[in-house]
């Protein structure tokens, strides 16, 4: 599992960021977008996908997307009771099969919510190590903190 980093901030409020990192490759991106019920060519055919603008195998929108909301339940999880509640996505930049990525978000607002718990506002991005943003996102999650 690749290294997850946070903010010395023990509560998670605004402001909190939690970030990971992860690298794609040419099996992963093909078996992820087959699961997923995507059979574009960009994503599971080499030679194909070589013949275009990209060079070679794309990750589909629904492995990077995913993996954008999967660190917010990874890693808010250990800390209480999450629950994703929507998220959107900006598509900015094709990420290659062999691309290593860094996945981010950071709250952006908490509000308390009527039955109990927490609203987070997320303000999230995947970039390439070189610090290209590929995709944006932004999520709001129901939060309940532990009582530890």
């Amino acid at each position: 599992m690749p290294e997850v980093h946070d903010t010395d901030r023990p509560d998670v409020g605004a402001g909190y960021r939690f970030s990971r990192t992860h690298t794609f490759d040419e099996a992963q991106v093909r078996a992820f977008s087959l699961a997923a019920g995507d059979e574009n060519p960009l994503h599971v055919d080499a030679s194909y996908a070589s013949t275009t603008r990209f060079g070679g195998l794309i990750a589909s929108a629904t492995h990077t997307t995913s993996l954008l909301m999967g660190l917010t339940a990874t890693h808010l999880s250990p800390k209480g009771s999450v629950l994703g509640m929507n998220f959107s996505f900006d598509l900015l930049r094709a990420v290659k099969a062999d691309e290593s990525v860094l996945l981010e978000w950071v709250v952006t607002s908490v509000d308390s919510r009527p039955k109990g718990g927490l609203r987070l506002g997320l303000d999230g991005a995947m970039r390439a190590l070189d610090g290209r943003t590929l995709v944006l996102a932004q999520g709001h999650v129901s939060f309940a903190p532990r009582s530890d």
